[in-house]
């Protein structure tokens, strides 16, 4: 009797963190969309302190002074519509952080029950701590490029981590041995997707997604003229060079064209290995949902050229980006636990 209530206390232990692991995930991926919105709508300044809005907690205690700057600009950055989509960005970020401190003390407190460390759940509470100050540096160096592009950055980190806390939850078929040998690919493929994600990332901060209309070429030419030194400089205030001066035609350029020709080295590459692993029964529906992707990616960018930049295609392709990471990450937890096995059985045939 003891030993069967032991069993049903295990279960529902697992199930209530299989719960909150699930809904954090899928809070943490609607959070990237949201954000994606505040920034393509120019709301990140729409509060302009932190953590409060003028020092209240909902811009309805600073309506008097949203409205005093809105007067002074009226098309600026302080309106009540901008406030409240970045306050809401806020409030959201605050739940997400104490569902991760809920994760990691589950993960500490049933570590025996649950049969995982908790170190990668408090990977995952320093990593949402440090996307909070980021999120406020976003605000007090008034959008500086660096600064959001690297918040988008730990936006991603953060799914990251979360797809990976979930994905040891999930059952799967064991993973053929002949597609192991893929993992250090799958490596390499996240730091490029990462890579991508950042010169996107730097491409929406920079506002340079409208910086070539045609395609395939970049203004009529396949090696517009580019200012490479002043497009990438990093420590500059938004819209300028490091000189103090309104950004170039150029510079923008730059920051586009390098963003659009490292996609098709992403969509080169995983296709071809997303299509390899896709054989594995183990590894088809991650990499049915990378391949898919892919393909939407290519066709949201395409439509935010030739429909100059419309918000929602803009935010599509934005979560379409987080859903590769998702694809990814979800791939190489699988062929990550599959290692020990492999190396089980390899120990167990050679003391035969």
């Amino acid at each position: 009797m003891s030993q069967a209530t032991g069993a049903d206390a295990f279960v529902k232990t697992r199930r209530r963190y299989q719960r909150l692991l699930f809904l954090t995930w899928f809070l943490t991926l609607d959070l990237i969309m949201f954000g994606a919105f505040v920034r393509l709508t120019d709301s990140g300044l729409g509060c302009p302190d932190w953590p409060g809005c003028y020092g209240s907690v909902t811009p309805i205690g600073a309506l008097q002074s949203i409205r005093e700057a809105a007067q002074v600009m009226p098309e600026g950055p302080v309106t009540l519509p901008k406030a409240w989509i970045e306050m809401i960005h806020r409030y959201v970020g605050a739940l997400l952080g104490m569902l991760i401190i809920a994760i990691s003390w589950m993960a500490w407190r049933y570590r025996t029950k649950l049969g995982a460390s908790p170190v990668l759940a408090f990977v995952t509470l320093v990593a949402v701590c440090i996307q909070g100050a980021f999120g406020a540096w976003t605000v007090t160096h008034q959008l500086m490029p660096l600064v959001v592009t690297v918040h988008l950055l730990g936006g991603m980190t953060l799914l990251a981590l979360m797809t990976w806390l979930a994905a040891r939850e999930r059952p799967h078929q064991p993973v053929s041995s002949w597609t192991q040998r893929y993992l250090g690919w799958a490596y390499f493929g996240l730091f490029l997707l990462f890579v991508q994600i950042a010169l996107g990332g730097w491409v929406s901060t920079n506002y340079a997604a409208l910086a070539c209309m045609d395609f395939p070429t970049c203004q009529g030419s396949w090696w517009p003229p580019m200012d490479a030194a002043n497009g990438f400089a990093l420590v500059r205030g938004l819209g300028e060079m490091p000189n103090g001066e309104m950004i170039s035609q150029t510079a923008l350029t730059a920051i586009h064209w390098v963003h659009r020709n490292v996609a098709w080295l992403v969509f080169a590459f995983w296709g071809w290995l997303a299509w390899r692993l896709r054989a594995d029964a183990a590894l088809r529906n991650p990499a049915t949902l990378v391949i898919g992707l892919l393909f939407a990616q290519l066709l949201t960018g395409l439509t935010t050229i030739f429909f100059q930049w419309p918000l929602v295609i803009a935010v599509l392709h934005n979560g379409g980006a987080a859903g590769l990471v998702l694809g990814v990450v979800t791939l190489l937890t699988r062929l990550v636990k599959a290692q020990p096995q492999r190396l089980s059985v390899q120990s167990q045939t050679h003391s035969h």
